[in-house]
């Protein structure tokens, strides 16, 4: 697998100095120079497979003879043991759930194959890898979880504090071991500020090995192309054009779909779905990008102000808006419109959502609607519900059950060390823990 940054100021690498180093040090970002397609024969007969063989077809294709085929196989294996079912709900809108996993998230599926990626190209050296992660929410719990007691590897999350909910800090802050938690007083673009310029820290860098596991680095967004392709294959004895909706912040998960397009799953359109912190939606329509201050929503895991994964976005599409304007469609709500979805599907169906997932939802149906397009549509869910146990609550009037597993990391106390948003004051903490 060869990368280039999207700034191209830099020479290309393999996978594994990406998967390293996060970040080119042009602050740009990694790249595929090229993306393979999976064997004809292979997709025609795509609803024959299992999640698991689905999963390493599209590993192999990404990724080449880097990892030898066992052992990558036995990555895909180990880092995805857990289901990802498409479920009708109205009409022609399916859920793909992706919370299944241990964090309760979708961002298990890029946490637990980079973590074991990692693993894999370590096992023979003795240096130490310090991972650093900005979180609104669910990728630093999926992290923590992916990544503790990885040898070789310390982790730092860094959230915004009051800015997610009571049950996604509880999964940042209690788990120790390799596992530090810094409670930013900021939102989410300062901590994701924070470490960008963390990674072009000179000083840090020649200190510490730093590498990323946000959607920054691109080992997050190979693993999340194998949903898309498992869910392709349990829509498509229906017989119609596929629809994907997205809930959006950083952009990564729709890269993700846009990768396993790339690679020959049929596709048809990809439904952009952000609360109002609605910088793509925006760009789609008039053309400009213009990052802003993000807006703190119900749906708080999406609320991002200047989406990391926007180059990405327009590298996928040849820097053509045109061309991702006939691929894309953007669609923003507003809370009062979250909290309707969440009634409506939980009225009707007694499905309940978090919000994201009712987002994503909204998305779909206001795409199907105004398109007049006779597809299947998929709308990917973001977390458990129970995530968000005081909002779900209220809105659908239940008591939603909390799996065990997440009470009893709810019930820990809580340990996590407060910091400004001043990059000087983290520089200093991370030489320090150096």
């Amino acid at each position: 697998m060869e990368l280039y940054s999207t700034k191209k100021q830099v020479p290309n690498v393999n996978f594994q100095e990406a998967l390293f180093k996060g970040l080119p040090s042009d602050n740009g970002l990694y790249m595929p120079t090229s993306i393979g397609r999976l064997d004809d024969d292979f997709i025609k007969n795509i609803d024959q497979y299992s999640f698991e063989v689905i999963a390493f077809k599209m590993a192999q294709v990404l990724i080449g003879d880097e990892i030898p085929t066992k052992d990558l196989q036995a990555i895909v294996m180990d880092a995805i043991d857990f289901k990802a079912p498409v479920k009708p709900i109205i009409g022609d809108a399916h859920v793909l759930e992706l919370f299944h996993g241990p964090s309760y998230a979708f961002k298990d599926f890029g946490a637990r194959f980079m973590a074991r990626c990692m693993a894999y190209f370590l096992r023979n050296e003795s240096r130490e890898i310090n991972i650093l992660v900005a979180t609104s929410g669910d990728t630093g719990s999926a992290v923590a979880q992916g990544f503790l007691g990885v040898p070789g590897i310390k982790v730092t999350i860094l959230y915004p504090s009051g800015k997610v909910s009571a049950n996604q800090e509880k999964q940042l802050t209690t788990l120790g071991e390799n596992i530090t938690a810094l409670e930013i007083d900021g939102v989410f673009d300062d901590c994701q500020r924070l470490v960008k310029t963390a990674f072009l820290d000179e000083e840090l860098n020649a200190k510490l090995n730093l590498s990323s596991a946000n959607s920054i680095n691109i080992a997050r967004l190979v693993p999340q192309s194998f949903y898309y392709g498992h869910a392709y294959a349990q829509v498509k004895h229906l017989g119609k054009p596929v629809v994907f909706s997205v809930p959006s912040g950083n952009f990564g998960n729709l890269c993700g779909g846009l990768f396993a397009q790339k690679m020959g799953i049929p596709i048809d359109h990809f439904v952009a779905a952000t609360n109002v912190n609605d910088v793509v939606p925006s760009y789609l329509s008039s053309g400009l990008f213009e990052a802003k201050d993000s807006v703190a929503t119900l749906s708080n895991a999406m609320d991002v102000g200047n989406p990391s994964n926007f180059p990405r976005l327009q590298a996928l599409h040849d820097n053509d808006l045109d061309k991702m304007r006939e691929n894309i469609t953007g669609k923003a709500y507003a809370d009062e419109i979250t909290v309707y979805a969440m009634k409506k599907v939980f009225e009707e169906t007694e499905y309940v959502m978090c919000p994201h997932t009712a987002v994503a939802f909204m998305g779909l149906v206001d795409y199907l609607k105004e398109s007049g397009k006779d597809a299947t549509g998929v709308f990917l869910s973001t977390a458990h519900p129970a995530k968000f146990k005081e909002i779900v609550d209220e809105v659908v009037d239940r008591d939603v059950l909390i799996p065990e597993p997440l009470q009893k990391i709810i019930d820990k106390e809580k340990t996590s060390i407060e910091m400004s948003a001043d990059f000087e004051g983290f520089k200093a903490f991370l030489m320090q823990e150096g």
